[in-house]
């Protein structure tokens, strides 16, 4: 399981475009993950890094989707 980094620990104005998705890890636990855009020589295809994840797993996508959306919020300086 990722390291669940606290968000005040990061650099904001060192970070690319961020992103969030979610993983069901399990059958019925799903998972938030705030990944960052990498630099990658193709044109065709954007890579990402795990930049923060769910320690503790959701019951729903929408239930993690909402998490999240509160975490990237938060990342990036809106609360």
């Amino acid at each position: 399981m990722a390291k669940n980094y606290n968000y005040k620990e990061f650099d904001l104005s060192s970070m690319g475009d961020l992103a969030l998705t979610v993983e069901e890890r399990a059958q019925g636990e799903f998972f938030w993950v705030v990944i960052e855009a990498i630099s990658d020589d193709s044109h065709d295809r954007m890579a990402y890094r795990r930049l923060r994840a769910a320690e503790q797993p959701q019951d729903s996508y929408s239930s993690a989707l909402a998490v999240g959306s509160l975490m990237l919020r938060r990342l990036t300086g809106n609360p």
